[in-house]
């Protein structure tokens, strides 16, 4: 099947708007649970999605996080887009996230979240970690970006997984220049990465 016969879940733009719209990061994830409502679930062909606004595609937006013991500067995994990515407008951008679209394969019996199915599976296709290295997981926020077109058709999740130590190796080919870098320094290039890691390298450090 190709990309764009993949059928990925979506949730109407009306509703984001109506939950409470915004430009940017928020915060505050806990009102746009509704979303993931299984009335509210829908898997829709995504080269009909592409150029769609009125629904957006939702992604899971995972940052590594791992903090020097000896300083305490944060670092996080960070890696340039590769030409084999899925979404060929955001090629050559680097980038701080690791996740994708939500499939309806991602559905599987005995009522599991597919959302987080999802996220775990794309995790585990882009990067190679060790789970016992993981300290902790939370939903950071939320970025809408309709600044831009890949944003107007999409609404990111961000999550951070902590990490005891800073050990991921790309799985990925096109997941290019891959490793940890500290924070301090990803901040002083912004025009470098796509606008999701922009937004949340500037909302959360």
């Amino acid at each position: 099947m190709s990309k764009s016969d993949e059928m990925i879940l979506v949730v109407p733009t009306e509703l984001f708007k109506r939950i409470g719209y915004f430009q940017g990061f928020r915060a505050d994830a806990q009102p746009y649970r509704r979303l993931l409502a299984p009335e509210n679930l829908r898997f829709m062909r995504r080269g009909d999605m592409e150029k769609d606004p009125s629904h957006k595609q939702l992604i899971p937006y995972i940052l590594l996080l791992w903090t020097d013991p000896q300083t305490g500067a944060p670092w996080l995994f960070t890696y340039t887009r590769g030409a084999g990515m899925g979404e060929a407008r955001l090629h050559a951008k680097m980038s701080v996230g690791v996740g994708g679209h939500i499939n309806n394969t991602d559905m599987v019996a005995g009522g599991c979240d597919p959302y987080w199915e999802g996220l775990l599976r794309e995790l585990h296709e882009e990067v190679r970690l060790d789970p016992a290295i993981i300290l902790s997981e939370r939903c950071a926020g939320l970025i809408n970006d309709d600044a831009t077109e890949v944003g107007t058709v999409h609404l990111g999740v961000v999550h951070i997984f902590e990490l005891a130590r800073p050990e991921v190796v790309s799985n990925e080919p096109d997941l290019l220049q891959s490793g940890f870098r500290p924070v301090e320094e990803l901040k002083k290039t912004p025009d470098a990465f796509e606008s999701w890691s922009r937004i949340s390298i500037e909302a959360l450090f």
